[in-house]
């Protein structure tokens, strides 16, 4: 795996485990006031980035095109934003809506420049 196949299943891989950690925390503790940021971490975060890289990881030639190193960027940045905004949000600090805004627009942003990336070269003749 190489280029942003490898980057994508990266941040994949650290956002299951940040996923899972929390979900750990939240059911020792039996909390559950962050299952919306558990949720996005581990969707947003694990499995897209995982199916993004994959998707790369088997048209390396798409991967290495500078489009797909700004999908990488959008998307992780988006991901980031969100998720971490969202823990601020359920953790007491509504102030922090902005920004998970701003993160599920990059996130969405991300999705729908994935959309061209692929759907162009599946479909391709």
């Amino acid at each position: 795996m190489q280029g942003v196949a490898r980057w994508f299943f990266t941040v994949a891989v650290v956002f299951a485990i940040v996923g899972m950690g929390l979900g750990l925390k939240m059911g020792l503790t039996q909390t559950h006031d962050q299952i919306p940021t558990h949720a996005h971490a581990m969707l947003v975060g694990w499995v897209n980035s995982a199916l993004m890289g994959y998707f790369y990881h088997l048209f390396p030639a798409v991967g290495a095109s500078r489009l797909a190193q700004v999908h990488f960027l959008l998307q992780t940045a988006g991901a980031i934003v969100l998720t971490a905004s969202l823990w601020f949000i359920y953790a007491g600090n509504p102030a922090f809506g902005a920004g998970a805004g701003a993160g599920a627009i990059g996130v969405l942003l991300g999705m729908l420049l994935f959309a061209w990336i692929a759907l162009r070269r599946v479909w391709k003749a």
